[in-house]
């Protein structure tokens, strides 16, 4: 007779798609039927939802004429100018308010009642200041940025576990020694997501400066194309460049490890 005690069962197939993809893939095929019925229904003014067909047209076009990448080069150089300097004032100002309770206390309200304010009623402001050239959108842009990444720095040192710190001033470490090899390792994740914020809002107020006042970058040719009543062109900048937020968005996140560790 058989031993069978020994025989392992086999593993069920593991599904191509758990009840989250589905549930993500059916609410994206719902918009697409619903976007596409609204614009055959004849409910909305001719072309505001243009077809899906249109749209993807109009993206093959964009993508297909180097205009686009030039203005896209000027945005991506505007946002990158933007997070850089004002995350790095955000994440310096964040220490320092992480480290000395008589700072924190006097100044940390003032950044959060700036923070939740709109950073586009400061662009006549910046105008004046910087000019009507690619000064005034990189002002706006650090601006924004700045806020979302000084609180989460400063949220971040007040994290840290003080047997760390104790470490660091037994062995009589430097400022630079504290900061480099104790502050930010410790506080990473808490700087990513700031990171991931202040590019956000950064992007989000660069552009609204380039819709306001300029001749080039995605804003202009956004509001152009919106001027003009060209739709599709008009969705089509708008789609591409959701999609490219979404890829710099995930590109930050890996550098800080935090992706693998939500799907951990």
């Amino acid at each position: 007779m058989a031993d069978t005690s020994r025989i392992t069962p086999v593993a069920a197939p593991a599904p191509l798609m758990g009840p989250v993809t589905l549930l993500r893939v059916a609410i994206i095929l719902t918009v697409l039927a619903v976007w596409e019925f609204l614009s055959h229904s004849g409910w909305l003014y001719r072309d505001v939802v243009p077809s899906l067909i249109a749209i993807g047209h109009a993206i093959f076009d964009l993508l297909a004429h180097g205009e686009y990448y030039f203005n896209l080069a000027v945005t991506a150089g505007e946002v990158g100018a933007a997070l850089a300097i004002g995350g790095g004032l955000g994440l310096v100002v964040g220490i320092v308010l992480g480290v000395n309770r008589f700072l924190a206390k006097a100044f940390e309200s003032y950044l959060y009642y700036l923070g939740p304010t709109p950073k586009i009623i400061f662009f006549p402001i910046m105008i004046m200041w910087f000019g009507v050239g690619p000064g005034s959108k990189i002002a706006l842009g650090t601006l924004s940025c700045f806020f979302p990444v000084a609180l989460s720095a400063a949220a971040g040192m007040r994290q840290i576990d003080k047997v760390l710190i104790r470490v660091g001033n037994s062995f009589r470490a430097t400022t630079a020694q504290m900061v480099f090899k104790i502050y930010l390792p410790a506080m990473r994740h808490p700087i990513i997501n700031g990171v991931r914020l202040g590019l956000g809002v950064a992007l989000i107020g660069t552009l609204l400066a380039e819709t306001k006042l300029s001749n080039k970058g995605i804003g202009f040719l956004i509001i152009n194309a919106y001027s003009t009543f060209d739709m599709p062109r008009m969705y089509a900048m708008l789609i591409v460049l959701f999609i490219l937020s979404i890829g710099a968005n995930a590109i930050v996140g890996r550098l800080g490890g935090l992706d693998s560790i939500k799907r951990s």
